[in-house]
């Protein structure tokens, strides 16, 4: 009977211990993280309105579905310049080659999954992104979810800010583009 009791409180103690340790590798880490790499881009879509195909960077792959005024349905694909700063016409150091469809009937919101290609003096390879972009937030959030060449394996995440636009005609992203895991 005495034993019993001892291996009653011994495997109550380990399931304590067991409990205690699952707890705290569930923990976020007390330091903050900081990014091994870190760069800033703006990212520049013109829209293809039917008269501008020399210029244009993106066009609408499917209509809207007519499910609510925020083009509900809707694929559009991509091919933007990537530039250091707001100015459209500055040399583009990657593009942004992808897509994105709306995906809220109530509200203006699109799911994007994209590669960044880098294929300059300073950075090759490419940066996979995707993520939904709930338009009228201030600052969104994307994920980082892989790469190759000088980003091979990577994550981290894309905080998306509008900049300038004409209403479907262009849109400018600042996209600040933070990475975690660098090999």
């Amino acid at each position: 009977m005495e034993l019993s009791k001892r291996y009653g409180v011994f495997l109550l103690l380990i399931c304590l211990f067991l409990s205690l340790a699952s707890q705290l590798s569930l923990a976020r880490p007390s330091r903050k993280l900081k990014p091994c790499k870190h760069i800033v881009l703006y990212m520049h879509d013109i829209i293809f309105k039917g008269n501008n195909s020399a210029n244009a960077t993106e066009a609408a792959a499917t209509s809207p579905v007519g499910l609510g005024p925020f083009s509900f349905g809707q694929v559009s694909i991509f091919d933007n310049p990537m530039t250091k700063d707001q100015n459209l016409h500055s040399p583009p150091v990657a593009r942004a080659q992808g897509f994105y469809f709306y995906d809220m009937k109530t509200a203006p919101s699109a799911w994007f999954a994209f590669t960044l290609v880098f294929n300059s003096t300073e950075y090759k390879g490419t940066i996979n992104v995707m993520g939904s972009d709930f338009i009228p937030a201030k600052t969104r959030y994307l994920s980082v979810v892989g790469g190759t060449g000088d980003f091979f394996m990577t994550r981290g995440i894309v905080e998306l800010q509008s900049g300038g636009f004409v209403l479907y005609e262009y849109f400018r992203l600042k996209m600040d583009v933070k990475l975690y895991e660098c090999y």
